[in-house]
């Protein structure tokens, strides 16, 4: 098995990254409390697997704050996941960041379970929240991962 590298997110890798989003996001559009992003033109890191992009993580920093927008792995058990979310952390305290955050929906078990291993804790849940950011983007689905009603916003985050 062959290892896996990573490269900044940069024009070189745009155009697949906006593809990859679109499958994985609906778009290159994120919402985060009421703002929409644009997650292809925000930094990040791809991850290359056999020569292959595979890994998305993009990240946005705002003050002493750096969130974490987006991450999907296509290739599971090589940790990749780590792998990205270890490149944003350094990015982040590269930048004088104390905080590490996120926002998930109430669908994303596996994700929760990643995040909390990861060194994450739940610090807020907004009941109903998707329902203000479908008005922002439309294409967010009602029934999301596992058939489970997609309705709530978990926030997450860790000290730098």
């Amino acid at each position: 098995m062959s290892a896996f590298r990573l490269q900044t997110l940069d024009s070189t890798t745009q155009p697949w990254a906006n593809q990859f989003l679109e499958r994985y996001w609906g778009s290159a559009a994120v919402v985060s409390r009421g703002q929409v992003y644009d997650a292809a033109t925000s930094p990040g890191f791809v991850a290359v697997y056999n020569n292959q992009p595979v890994g998305l993580v993009t990240y946005r920093i705002a003050g002493d704050a750096c969130e974490l927008m987006t991450i999907n792995s296509e290739v599971k058990g090589v940790g990749i996941g780590s792998g990205l979310m270890t490149a944003v952390a350094e990015a982040a305290r590269a930048a004088h960041c104390q905080r590490l955050w996120l926002i998930t929906t109430n669908d994303n078990l596996a994700g929760l379970r990643f995040y909390q291993k990861w060194g994450l804790r739940i610090t807020a849940v907004y009941p109903n929240a998707l329902e203000i950011s479908r008005q922002l983007k439309p294409g967010i689905p009602r029934i999301g991962l596992d058939g489970i009603p997609l309705r709530d916003e978990i926030v997450l985050e860790m000290a730098l």
